[in-house]
């Protein structure tokens, strides 16, 4: 693979990261710079990381991971989204305590969620003889910067529609889940 190929496949797999950090960001209201450079980190790392895994299964998971990799995706942004808005419901504007840092779990399993398809994406690279580091790398690297960049958005938008950014965090999830769906069978078609 090129570069141009290269850098537009990791700008490609970062967008779903990006769209989820808005809204982390939005939830978090008022993350600061350190806090969205580990969010940043935590995405790009395991984006980096499920390409390699991916590419190590090979051929034969990799029909496996392709036919599962959307559904997978779906369910864990469904349920994350799903927790999210129940959240926001939870609590009554006097009773929401000062948001504080998302805990390292939360941020590695909304991560795996948005990086499913990367690993399906190195399984195929297996097969075309591309440099999988490289690739990994450019990956995770586009990954945390996107995502560094979409939580300080979020900040902003967070200041702008209040006690609401859990909910509309938690509708972008499901919404990313289901166009992960909807482009995995649309495409089928």
């Amino acid at each position: 693979m090129n570069f141009l190929a290269t850098a537009a496949l990791a700008l490609a797999m970062s967008t779903d990261a990006f769209a989820v950090a808005i809204g982390k960001g939005a939830a978090i209201q008022k993350p600061n710079l350190r806090q969205a450079l580990r969010i940043g980190l935590i995405f790009g790392v395991i984006e980096a990381t499920t390409p390699l895994i991916g590419w190590a299964i090979g051929q034969a998971a990799s029909r496996y991971v392709e036919a599962w990799d959307h559904w997978i995706a779906f369910a864990m942004l469904t349920i994350l989204g799903g927790l999210m808005i129940r959240e926001s419901f939870a609590k009554s504007e006097e009773e929401q305590p000062e948001p504080t840092e998302q805990s390292f779990a939360l941020l590695a399993v909304t991560g795996l969620a948005t990086s499913i398809d990367a690993m399906a994406v190195g399984a195929s690279l297996a097969f075309i003889n591309a440099n999988i580091y490289v690739t990994a790398a450019a990956i995770g690297f586009s990954t945390f910067l996107m995502v560094t960049i979409g939580v300080m958005v979020g900040r902003a938008l967070g200041t702008i529609i209040g006690k609401r950014a859990e909910l509309l965090g938690g509708v972008v999830l499901i919404l990313i889940g289901c166009t992960i769906v909807y482009e995995h069978v649309y495409a089928a078609s």
